[in-house]
């Protein structure tokens, strides 16, 4: 019962949040402004919507494909269609149960492969660390991307003595360093929890290198997220006004967007998200704004119908292989 009701909360927090940000989006937004957003996304180019649409399902497919790459050295070869169907199903549930997805695609395979639960959820817990680990590479390497701009700023709000930057940085380190003997020595569980989350990371690294298909597993890793910018970029040429975006607003833009969505699945905090970042590229407002709506829209609208159709097709697609 108490399962239950921690889930109903979840789902009715998951959702307030999204329309309390959908709200104070729309808040001080004039009858000029929402017709212009709205005459934004019915004009846009859905050729290209399209296209983003495929390259998100090939990203999909993909990350199907690698997750053998993690079930294989623990004995099991599940089929590459019951993979896809159990993503998809996940990220259905994803969209009204945040990071709930997780658990019903280890429910899946296990029910179609005879996968145990343990091992399967264990492997999805491993390919959330490699996602977490690529997510932070997009992340650095925007910071070098930007690096004039960004030491600029940061040259800008200190002092210019190129000792004290020296000294700032090794004191940096030091403190990152202690800050994490510390926390392994902790036994607050909080800190333990964190303690853990970070041996997880360093876990997963190994991982990797040890695991007898590391460069296919690395490739597929690198084409999922190489395919999300590229669909994020996609979107972009559906709109005159965002068609001509910089690699540095692309970069920021995605990884705004990122963030937004895994908070509740992307409702209300995707655009919300992106007409901030786009703003500082002197980007029209409104036509940011259309813009997050258009990319959330199309991959919530693939998700639920490619969700749908792997709910519906899972089971007779296992009972043609048991006849």
């Amino acid at each position: 019962m108490k399962q239950k009701i921690k889930k109903i909360i979840g789902i009715v927090l998951s959702i307030g949040i999204g329309v309390f940000i959908i709200w104070w989006s729309v808040r001080g937004l004039t009858d000029a402004q929402l017709i212009d957003i709205k005459n934004a996304i019915v004009n846009a180019n859905y050729f290209w919507i399209g296209i983003s649409i495929i390259i998100g399902l090939l990203s999909h497919f993909s990350r199907a494909y690698r997750w053998k790459y993690l079930l294989e050295p623990l004995g099991y070869q599940p089929k590459f269609w019951n993979s896809v169907f159990a993503i998809f199903i996940a990220y259905l549930v994803n969209l009204i149960i945040p990071r709930g997805g997780e658990v019903v695609r280890a429910t899946t395979i296990s029910k179609y492969e005879a996968i145990p639960f343990e091992k399967a959820f264990g492997t999805i817990v491993a390919e959330r660390v490699v996602d977490l680990i690529m997510l932070l590479l997009i992340i650095l390497g925007a910071l070098f991307y930007q690096f004039s701009f960004v030491s600029e700023l940061l040259l800008a709000k200190v002092p210019q003595n190129p000792f004290l930057l020296i000294f700032t940085g090794f004191l940096s380190l030091a403190l990152v360093y202690y800050a994490y003997r510390f926390i392994r020595r902790s036994e607050y569980k909080w800190l333990k929890k964190i303690s853990g989350f970070i041996d997880g990371l360093i876990e997963g690294v190994i991982s990797i290198w040890t695991m007898e298909n590391r460069g296919a597993f690395i490739f597929h890793s690198v084409f999922i997220w190489a395919m999300y910018l590229l669909m994020f970029y996609v979107v972009s040429l559906a709109i005159p006004e965002t068609a001509h975006l910089s690699l540095s607003a692309v970069l920021n833009g995605f990884i705004g967007g990122t963030f937004g969505t895994s908070a509740n699945g992307g409702l209300g905090t995707f655009p919300y998200a992106i007409q901030k970042v786009f703003e500082m590229y002197q980007i029209n407002s409104d036509k940011a704004f259309a813009f997050g709506w258009l990319m959330w829209s199309a991959q919530t609208v693939m998700i639920l119908v490619f969700g749908l159709i792997s709910l519906i097709v899972i089971p007779m697609y296992n009972k043609k292989f048991l006849e």
